[in-house]
């Protein structure tokens, strides 16, 4: 029982087998996918694809790439699917200044407001964070997200993690940890406690190790367990199950659906 706790099978590319995917997904053991928006339609697509399928969940938001034209109308919208009972977060948002594809200054802003929206509908966040530790830092500490979150495919510090943990967030490990140059993301692992852990696919991105260069899938978060089970020395079952437990309290899964 496996929970891929951050996914896109919303995209165009799974267009033609989605139903493969799905039925390979559930064989597989992947019994929960959570997808996650980015922007105003894509989070439209999550909502409707959980309604659709009872181990697929929603995650609603505006990814920092899309920031840059952001209207009141969009997060009118966005708090309208915020109330769908099978929403369990408020993402994926944050800062990107790897591809800056919206001006810092607006990324910031965008990220702050979401943030303050996710407290007033009772939702935890999903955060990007690429190339922006420090930026990200300063806002989660001055704008601390009432209903917890988690860093998706973190990338930070084990210094920066230590801070993190401290302020209640979880961190999810994805295909880049089982890289064969992942050296700072295992040592990272390493650390964490295995209570904070997510597993996650990104898919159809960051396929893992041994089918990286190919598209990614749900069913693959199953590498991502198995890396971090040899990491901490410990069966895969009991990390599979301890990273199930640990989706279910950070999404209040008991609480929302």
């Amino acid at each position: 029982m496996i929970w891929d706790t951050h996914a896109h099978i919303d995209d165009p590319v799974y267009t033609e087998d989605f139903q493969e995917v799905t039925e390979r997904m559930k064989s597989s053991g992947i019994s929960r996918v959570t997808n996650v928006g980015y922007d105003l339609p894509s989070s439209e697509r999550s909502v409707k694809l959980a309604q659709g399928y009872d181990f697929i969940y929603a995650a609603i938001g505006i990814h920092p790439h899309n920031a840059e034209g952001v209207t009141d109308e969009t997060f009118a919208k966005l708090l309208l699917l915020a109330k769908e009972p099978k929403v369990l977060a408020w993402g994926e948002i944050g800062l990107d200044y790897y591809r800056d594809l919206s001006p810092r200054p607006i990324q910031k802003e965008i990220f702050i407001q979401q943030i303050k929206l996710a407290n007033e509908v009772g939702l935890p966040i999903i955060i990007h964070n690429r190339d922006a530790h420090q930026d990200v830092l300063e806002i989660v500490k001055a704008h601390p997200p009432k209903y917890g979150g988690v860093f998706h495919c973190y990338s930070g510090s084990w210094e920066m993690a230590k801070v993190l943990l401290n302020l209640g967030f979880y961190l999810s490990f994805a295909g880049p940890v089982t890289y064969k140059n992942a050296r700072h993301t295992v040592e990272v692992a390493t650390h964490v406690p295995l209570d904070r852990y997510l597993v996650e696919t990104d898919s159809p991105y960051l396929t893992p190790e041994p089918r990286r260069g190919k598209r990614n899938e749900p069913t693959y978060v199953r590498e991502v367990v198995k890396k971090l089970a040899e990491i901490k020395n410990l069966p895969f079952e009991e990390v599979a199950l301890q990273t199930m437990h640990n989706a279910e309290t950070v999404f209040g899964i008991s609480q929302k659906v």
